[in-house]
């Protein structure tokens, strides 16, 4: 019997949603993390027995310390809850639409997996997933959408709060590696979701991103840590 269990954060819908969905399929018990009950309780529906819904606001400390109140152990946790309300370059970007991305991107990260840390320890494997973007690379110099390219200053505060997030993936590796505690990074591609509006146009599908995090999810002990990868497995360059 498969005795392992996994938290995924912003897992009602998009990438979070299968990610959860194919963690479920390799037998963990999943929990799905949802700051709105009745979405998770739908995504709970679809994936089925090996699901349950665990109430959960990455921005929201309260919400945060009893979610982790009700999980004893844990094997596998995707950060996976993610934001992006604006799109403009640093001149254009309220400092405010800088301090909400970070409190869910950056903060929301630190919050969950710091109150999670305590179930983890408990775990023989534990596995942390940070889910990130190749936007946030520092060295790729092109890319598919001139939006993301290197040169360009566009999607200011969500890129440079997931560069925040892989610099942070680093020092936790580092922090946990005598624990056993691997914690890597991935770039999941360019996806239909909701993420921001019109994402869906020319997105690819969000199971196909999904699948590079549950690799990293399930990596074995030897695997790798502090790692930056694309959803096929490639490393991407910092």
């Amino acid at each position: 019997m498969n005795d392992r269990t996994a938290l995924v954060t912003g897992a009602n819908t998009g990438i979070g949603f299968h990610v959860a969905r194919l963690l479920a399929e390799e037998g963990l018990q999943v929990h799905v993390g949802s700051r709105v009950a009745e979405r998770g309780e739908r995504a709970v529906a679809k994936i089925g027995a090996n699901a349950r819904l665990l109430v959960l606001d990455v921005t929201d400390p309260g919400s945060v310390a009893r979610a982790a109140a009700s999980v004893g152990r844990l094997d596998v946790l995707v950060n996976n809850a993610g934001i992006q309300p604006v799109t403009g370059a640093p001149s254009e970007t309220g400092i405010e639409d800088f301090r909400q991305t970070y409190e869910t991107n950056v903060f929301g990260v630190v919050a969950v997996t710091n109150a999670f840390l305590p179930a983890l320890r408990r775990s023989a494997h534990p596995r942390v997933v940070n889910v990130s973007s190749g936007t946030a690379s520092l060295a790729w110099s092109t890319g598919p959408n001139p939006q993301f390219a290197h040169g360009s200053p566009r999607s200011a505060a969500y890129r440079s709060a997931k560069t925040a997030l892989n610099a942070l993936t680093v020092l936790y590796a580092q922090e946990l590696a005598e624990a056993g505690i691997k914690v890597n990074a991935l770039a999941p591609g360019r996806r239909a979701t909701g993420l921001v509006p019109g994402a869906a146009v020319g997105g690819g599908d969000p199971a196909e991103g999904a699948r590079g995090a549950v690799r990293l999810a399930l990596l074995p002990d030897d695997g790798p840590t502090g790692g930056f990868f694309s959803w096929d497995g490639t490393p991407v360059p910092w």
